[in-house]
């Protein structure tokens, strides 16, 4: 209770902070479309053993949780009609926190902190639109891609489903951001190590 409680507050000061909160990046900040700055909030797990991953679909939304406490929850994005994001139970199979695309077209894109969870099919870092988008992987703003990146470990359980128990209770209260309109960063960046800087702060806070 005291988790909801902290969240509903985050999100109702100007500056959108998110607990809760592929194959295109964005930029390395923190900021989105209208101005606001977009940071999301990442608990320290007690047991990293339990932790797992459930990705609603329909909601377009990740939480990363510890048993039945509520380490993060994001806006994600999803497969597109004929494309889809799979459905199914997975676990983390390999993290790449430097993974660029290895095949044309745009071979060397940045897909940064790459969270494998079925060959080829991964979380990543890139443009989150509000409407499914990708061609199966499933993006997450850098703030988002990096907190799931520190959470995570090869064997985390994944579940990913159109809608998952954690809708009802935490969904309304993530921020939604749309970087459809989000002009491309500039082609020396995408292809400097410097873009695979994680984002300012601490990823993971005590409580």
């Amino acid at each position: 209770m005291r988790i909801v409680s902290r969240l509903v507050l985050a999100v109702a000061v100007p500056v959108a902070l998110s607990l809760f909160t592929g194959c295109e990046t964005t930029g390395g900040g923190t900021a989105y479309k209208g101005g606001r700055s977009y940071h999301v909030v990442a608990y320290k797990p007690h047991d990293p053993s339990k932790v797992r991953v459930a990705l609603s679909k329909g909601t377009q939304t990740v939480y990363v949780m510890e048993g039945d406490r509520l380490l993060m929850a994001a806006q994600a994005n999803v497969g597109r009609g004929g494309s889809e994001t799979p459905s199914g139970h997975y676990s983390i199979i390999n993290k790449d926190k430097t993974k660029r695309r290895v095949s044309e077209p745009d071979a060397g894109y940045p897909m940064a902190y790459w969270c494998e969870f079925a060959p080829a099919y991964g979380f990543h870092e890139g443009f989150v639109w509000s409407t499914p988008r990708t061609h199966g992987c499933v993006r997450l703003h850098r703030e988002a891609a990096a907190r799931l990146y520190a959470l995570v470990h090869i064997g985390t359980p994944v579940s990913i489903a159109q809608s998952q128990p954690e809708d009802a209770k935490y969904a309304k209260d993530v921020v939604r951001i749309d970087q459809s309109r989000d002009p491309n960063p500039p082609r020396s960046l995408l292809m400097s190590s410097a873009w695979f800087q994680d984002p300012p702060g601490p990823l993971l806070i005590d409580q």
